[in-house]
């Protein structure tokens, strides 16, 4: 069970972590202006699964979007369970090509959404994020899960939930930054 539905027992534990950091102000979130939001930024550690299914899904319902990776190499294929889940799901995922967070350019009205706590708070520490807004992409799944723990070579039914929390999340962002539309 723990591993369908939170990856390994270390995302269990990250996941229960995650709660009091956010509930304590200590997860490095930065709350945007949601008027002054243009487009929404997907972050992860690899861009091949979680972000990069994020950004599929919000261009696919008509947000302007991107995605990058803290630790990742650029032009780096989707991973192929990512690709066949969101597949599953209604989304392709062949054509993304991964992007490091160096390559990265941010533009005004960005807002990052990252996956875990600890990622919020590199972005806070590389000196040319730490003033852009950055929250948790999990604040808008129901329930609020602030951890989505990365579905890399983990069980497939894992990815399969991962991805459809994600979905479900990018959904509700849809009337959280309507400025974030595509024309």
């Amino acid at each position: 069970m723990i591993r369908s539905r939170f990856g390994t027992f270390r995302g269990l534990v990250r996941l229960a972590l995650s709660y009091p950091q956010l509930a304590l102000g200590r997860s490095a979130s930065v709350a945007p202006d949601p008027a002054r939001v243009r487009r929404l930024v997907f972050v992860c550690q690899g861009n091949i699964c979680r972000s990069a299914f994020a950004d599929v899904v919000a261009q696919s319902v008509g947000l302007r979007s991107a995605s990058f990776g803290l630790s990742t190499t650029t032009g780096r294929a989707a991973h192929g369970p990512a690709i066949a889940a969101a597949r599953a799901l209604g989304h392709d995922l062949s054509t993304h090509r991964a992007v490091d967070l160096v390559d990265y350019v941010p533009e005004p009205g960005d807002v990052l959404l990252a996956m875990e706590v600890r990622q919020l708070h590199r972005l806070a520490a590389d000196p040319r994020l730490a003033t852009l807004p950055r929250m948790l992409l999990g604040r808008w799944t129901r329930p609020m899960l602030p951890h989505l723990h990365d579905p890399y070579t983990l069980d497939d039914r894992y990815m399969a939930r991962c991805l459809a929390r994600i979905e479900q999340a990018v959904g509700a962002l849809v009337r959280a930054f309507p400025g974030a539309r595509l024309s």
